[in-house]
């Protein structure tokens, strides 16, 4: 690929770096900082379980659907231009999201922010080849970019507690404004305008595909946890789902420009790589949706105490990525992922017998140990899918990679939330509810919560609270059974050598771009 590139100052690009790395920021911490305000935001906003579950999954629907395509429209429109766009956006969104009145409003504010987040996501990654040519240079920018992508989720239940405990849970949104007033000033004045040449065309009917098989399988889990199995409505809109999907595949086989490159899942390391990672974000997801709602709900801690105790699985997190490169060069990066796997299972497993009066310190511990699981996990899984491609295809692997990563995240949400529902309504149906308060107690634990202790009936408050401790068992073991069907994969899917290297650094061209569909262009 030949690039007509003017390098910009060297003080200048790095300032654009930061830019790029702060809007980043923004994205990770809307990921994380909305799990300690469910039990809030359930309260105030009258939601039930089913509704919180589309809090998260409307934005990470989004943004995992349009990851991809957005990398294409920057390619024709300008990278900068539509990232400055998707960065207002996403502002604008927030904005919406904080004044918001009802579940309904917050769950079309935060699908409009993963909009925004879709287009920051890919085009921020696009322009860092742009900035920086030389390989090491452009290797520690990524270090950068990474890092700061990564270092929002764990600070998301933090901040998101701090906030709650002192201001409206509004401000959970608002804190994004100053953000990205920020990050659109910086990159206004420091990025330069970048466009592919020979661009491709967007695939529009491969995202409406897509799209709305995500759609419809995830309302159809969604649904089926608030109304049962049995629903006709639930079984109907997954089997559509399955089938929109079907089409989607069929469709991206003949497409001549197609959103999805298939043919990258004949590599057997990125399809296996690709897939425990997404399982990796599978757990992750679904453990902090559960989580800040025991510990609030159940314990009675604020969100500020529920996002400190959530830190043992940053901690675990944060060594096993420390530890975890020097242990690939001793074992590999299969061992490696097997035994992540191995220790998330034992973890779950030891989750599963969590109750109402178990101390912090036990549900520390498999917090911790789970922390440590995904750390192993996720980066060497991601490092064997990546591995497996040539350069010329790292990009359009790259952005595949990013959004099923998302997606996962969302499947994880919908499925163990449907699990915890499931369990937390067979629970509640055993007779031991007043007829007169099955209405009010059916929605989710904390409007349950709520509710009884607002009657004063101790009895019932404790009856709620088993009732979402046995859903919550409910969904650690299916928890161990999703991780040991990775652990199967892991053995039987990925050779007992692979490579040890990083994947290579995605070139210019945007994730779903080959590195030889044309030349970048800088507008100075």
């Amino acid at each position: 690929m030949t690039q007509k590139v003017e390098s910009p100052e060297t003080v200048g690009r790095w300032w654009a770096l930061a830019a790029l790395a702060f809007s980043m920021l923004t994205v990770g911490l809307d990921m994380t900082v909305l799990n300690v305000a469910l039990p809030t935001l359930a309260s105030e906003l009258d939601a039930s379980t089913s509704e919180m579950q589309w809090f998260g999954a409307s934005f990470t629907l989004v943004l995992g659907a349009l990851i991809i395509p957005m990398g294409g429209l920057g390619d024709r429109l300008g990278r900068k231009r539509l990232l400055l766009g998707g960065l207002v956006l996403f502002g604008i969104a927030s904005a919406a999201c904080a004044f918001a009145e009802s579940a309904g409003d917050l769950i079309v504010a935060r699908a409009v922010q993963g909009i925004g987040g879709a287009a920051m996501i890919p085009l921020s990654l696009a322009m860092l080849p742009v900035l920086f040519a030389d390989r090491d240079e452009r290797m520690r920018a990524m270090n950068i970019w990474v890092t700061c992508s990564a270092v929002g989720l764990p600070l998301g239940p933090i901040v998101g507690g701090w906030l709650l405990a002192h201001f409206a849970w509004g401000w959970v949104f608002l804190i994004n404004a100053p953000m990205v007033a920020v990050g659109v000033l910086a990159l206004a004045i420091f990025l330069p305008e970048t466009r592919s040449e020979k661009s491709q065309p967007v695939d529009l009917p491969g995202i409406v595909l897509s799209s709305a098989a995500l759609v419809s399988a995830t309302f159809g889990l969604i649904r089926a946890g608030d109304e049962g199995w049995s629903d006709v409505t639930a079984l109907c809109t997954i089997a559509t789902g399955v089938v929109v999907l079907v089409g989607f595949v069929l469709w991206e086989r003949r497409s001549i420009h197609p959103v999805v490159d298939l043919s990258l899942f004949r590599s057997r390391e990125f399809m296996v790589g690709t897939t425990l990672s997404t399982v990796a974000n599978f757990a992750l997801f679904g453990l902090l949706f559960v989580m800040p709602q025991y510990f609030q709900d159940i314990g009675g801690s604020d969100p500020l105490e529920t996002g400190i105790r959530l830190l043992p699985m940053i901690g675990g997190m944060m060594v096993a990525t420390r530890v975890g490169p020097r242990l690939v060069k001793s074992v590999g990066p299969r061992l490696l992922v097997i035994g992540g796997l191995c220790v998330s299972a034992l973890a779950f497993g030891q989750a599963a017998t969590t109750d109402i009066g178990t101390s912090f310190a036990f549900t520390a511990s498999w917090i911790t140990l789970l922390g440590v699981g995904i750390g192993l996990v996720m980066p060497a899984s991601m490092s064997i899918a990546m591995g497996a491609l040539s350069v010329d295809r790292a990009g359009a692997g790259a952005g595949l990679l990013q959004a099923l990563r998302q997606i996962g995240g969302t499947v994880g949400v919908a499925i163990l939330g449907t699990v915890l529902s499931t369990a937390y309504h067979s629970k509640l149906d055993d007779g031991t509810v007043p007829a007169a308060a099955e209405g009010a107690v059916r929605p989710g634990i904390g409007v349950a919560v709520n509710f009884a202790y607002g009657i004063g009936d101790n009895a019932l408050v404790t009856t709620v609270k088993g009732a979402f401790v046995h859903g919550m068992a409910s969904v650690f073991l299916a928890s161990v059974a999703i991780t040991v069907l990775g652990v199967m994969l892991a053995v039987f899917g990925l050779p007992r050598r692979v490579s040890r290297a990083p994947g290579p650094i995605p070139t210019a061209s945007t994730p779903n771009s080959n590195a030889e569909d044309g030349e970048v262009r800088v507008d100075r």
